[in-house]
């Protein structure tokens, strides 16, 4: 049976439960990301879960960036998000449940004890057995505290995993690990395995890292007679190097893509392909993500991260988005250049006029912001070194002079007619078009990057184009 369509008598499930330590990782991103679309492809639903059971390290600062990463990229989920760290009652009420069924008991080992017993057990190539397991609990001080063990089966595990395949270890790989610990407090795999059980999770996608966590779990749901969910382990993503993506890498998390000028569709759809294929197709829309995701399109193999194609994926969405949403977005990323106009009319009108081309030419917002720069850089431009090479020479400034002369005279300000005027004038001049060209590219935008003279023109307007021109200019008084 394919394992995606297993559980099929209920409403699909899936959850994302990060620990409230940090920032969304990129890696935790694709995570929820594919729990989302397998969700949303199904009709069912898609849960969030904090688990901050580790009360030192959870921090509400992490869990506020946790929230606003997922909103930013678009990943919405069902109902409120679930606290982990809150159901404590629950978990130990499991553990005491499985107490009563037998497959868990009482351990009164001391921490010096415990560590004696593990290092015999490596020693001998087996698992830690408690010397508790077997003892009646009447035996146990009633003074001392205890910790909460699972009875590790002395049979093999096996775990079917819609990405791994059928994996089995033996049964001398599993300790009898502790459920409770001498505080009362849960550890994590019980409370994930009771908080999975009780959101009826029907599919866990997650890295492989947690591979052997399935095991370790598989055995508590057995122990309960509760069904297993489906597992989908997903190796970890990999730098360009081959290795585990690391700090040393870059940027890790989503709030960085998002201020580097990344579009949160354009991300999604990057990391949909990092780990899951659809046959040769690249660029999906939200629509056809949800329609085309399955389980049997993840890969085995690490995928690595790879910003040229993030790039290219990113720059596809920047051309399809909206031209008014990308003033919106470009605007923040224009004040770090020092882009001043204080007519907000006239820099929506520049902006509204230029973007159906600028998008074409950016594969981040910070690209298209040093796109969009020359339409609105402070006048009069101070040209230095490259910039200013064009106009270092008298007569390319005479030139520019009888250009600008010539261009008043254009009537019908359009691309069109502003193309043919240039090339009139270069005819006129009896030179190249780049005598004509280069001088007035670094009048207009004073060597920042720019489309064509013509668009570039029509873009700002007759009266700042001659403006420009007249800034940087050397009358000459006719003959």
């Amino acid at each position: 049976m394919n394992s995606q369509l297993q559980n099929n008598d209920k409403m699909i499930r899936t959850r994302f439960a990060p620990s409230p330590t940090g920032f969304l990782h990129i890696g935790g991103a694709r995570t929820a990301l594919f729990n989302w679309l397998f969700a949303r492809r199904h009709g069912g639903q898609f849960l969030l879960r904090i688990e901050d059971t580790d009360r030192a390290r959870s921090t509400q600062a992490a869990i506020d960036a946790i929230l606003d990463g997922l909103g930013w990229l678009g990943l919405d989920w069902d109902g409120d998000a679930i606290s982990q760290f809150e159901r404590a009652d629950r978990h130990a009420e499991i553990a005491y449940a499985l107490l009563e069924n037998g497959h868990a008991f009482k351990c009164w080992c001391t921490p010096d004890e415990v560590q004696a017993l593990r290092d015999a057990a490596f020693a001998e190539g087996r698992a830690l057995r408690s010397p508790w397991r077997d003892r009646d609990p009447a035996d146990g001080p009633a003074d001392q505290p205890f910790t909460v063990r699972f009875r590790a089966p002395d049979s093999d595990v096996v775990l079917e995993d819609a990405v791994q395949g059928t994996v089995r270890w033996a049964a001398k790989e599993f300790d009898d690990v502790i459920l409770l610990r001498s505080d009362g407090n849960p550890t994590y795999n019980l409370a994930v395995v009771v908080d999975d059980h009780d959101m009826e999770i029907t599919h866990i996608v997650r890295g492989d890292d947690h591979l052997v966590n399935g095991a370790r779990q598989s055995q508590i749901y057995d122990a309960m007679g509760w069904d297993r969910p489906v597992f989908a382990h997903v190796p970890l993503i990999h730098g360009q190097d081959g290795k585990k993506l690391s700090k040393r890498h870059g940027a890790l998390g989503a709030e960085a893509y998002r201020d580097m000028g990344y579009l949160p569709e354009g991300l999604r759809n990057y990391l949909l392909r990092l780990g899951w294929s659809h046959g040769d197709q690249e660029l999906f829309s939200d629509a056809e993500a949800v329609a085309a995701f399955a389980l049997d399109g993840l890969n085995k193999a690490p995928a690595r991260m790879d910003i040229d194609k993030l790039n290219h994926i990113n720059a596809h969405h920047i051309g399809q988005a909206e031209n008014t949403r990308l003033i919106e977005l470009v605007t923040p990323f224009l004040a770090t250049l020092e882009a001043r106009i204080e007519d907000a009319d006239i820099t929506r009108e520049r902006l509204t006029a230029a973007m159906p081309v600028l998008k074409t030419r950016a594969s981040t917002l910070e690209e298209l912001a040093a796109q969009s720069y020359f339409l609105l850089r402070p006048r009069p431009f101070q040209l230095e070194g490259k910039a200013a090479k064009p106009l270092k020479d008298d007569e390319a400034r005479d030139r520019l002079y009888r250009l600008f002369t010539h261009l008043g005279d254009v009537e019908a300000w359009t691309e069109a007619a502003l193309s043919d005027a240039l090339k009139e004038f270069a005819e006129a001049e009896d030179v190249g078009f780049g005598k004509i060209g280069q001088p007035l590219r670094a009048a207009l935008t004073g060597g920042a990057p720019a489309p064509d003279l013509a668009l570039v023109m029509t873009f700002i307007g007759r009266d700042e184009t001659l403006d420009r021109i007249k800034d940087q200019m050397t009358p000459v008084a006719p003959a």
